[in-house]
């Protein structure tokens, strides 16, 4: 009876959509963080230094947006990028309470080398599908994350 409550648990975990694509993303994570390790930046700061990269200044709220972490995750990563020499925060010219924040050259740099590093590790897990799958498959995550967000708003 144990044995079978065990596999009827594996099963319902591999059937749920969130404990997939967490088991994945931890993976894929893992996989990049070893990837970018001789440049001593985390997959989580690289995603918000790319994102202030690509822009001309942004505001705390709107990298926290960009990247889908809260705020005090984003002060965090933000400490950590201005120690390395990556970004610079600037006073905002319309509220003094607010500050853009930049890429330095180091930063625009160091996004430069390992952007392609990103790029071939998406390139390598996309050769277990197809391009249309791939598509498929993106667009199938960003419906579940809209469905979710629906639902933690209906909470």
């Amino acid at each position: 009876m144990e044995q079978e409550h065990a596999a009827t648990t594996v099963n319902l975990l591999e059937r749920s959509v969130g404990f997939m694509m967490g088991v994945t993303y931890r993976k894929l994570s893992n996989l990049l963080q070893h990837r970018l390790k001789e440049y001593d930046i985390t997959p989580e700061q690289w995603s918000v230094l790319y994102q202030v990269d690509r822009a001309e200044g942004l505001i705390q709220k709107e990298i926290a947006e960009r990247t889908c972490k809260d705020k005090p995750t984003t002060t965090r990563i933000l400490d950590h990028l201005e120690s390395k020499g990556l970004i610079y925060k600037q006073t905002g010219k319309n509220d003094r309470r607010s500050f853009l924040v930049y890429a330095t050259d180091k930063g625009s740099s160091l996004i430069g080398q390992t952007a392609p590093v990103e790029q071939q590790l998406i390139e390598e897990i996309k050769m277990c599908v197809t391009e249309e799958e791939y598509a498929l498959l993106m667009e199938l995550i960003i419906r579940i994350n809209h469905r979710a967000a629906e639902l933690t708003d209906q909470e």
